[in-house]
């Protein structure tokens, strides 16, 4: 099975950008958070992405 890069079901704080990030490349999600607000301080990029990204599902 093909893994996609969706936004989490079940590891959200906001909209699941991260938590979906986190284990598509099978990381802690508090890991991609903090390398997120290093790389991307602005709210513009976690928006888009929010937008971009299919919501995830429950059944993998």
């Amino acid at each position: 099975m093909q893994k996609k890069l969706s936004k989490s079901s079940t590891d959200r704080v906001v909209a699941g950008v991260c938590g979906g990030i986190a284990e598509y490349f099978g990381l802690p999600s508090l890991v991609v958070r903090i390398i997120f607000l290093v790389f991307f301080p602005s709210l513009i990029a976690y928006i888009i992405l929010a937008y971009l990204l299919p919501e995830g599902s429950l059944y993998l």
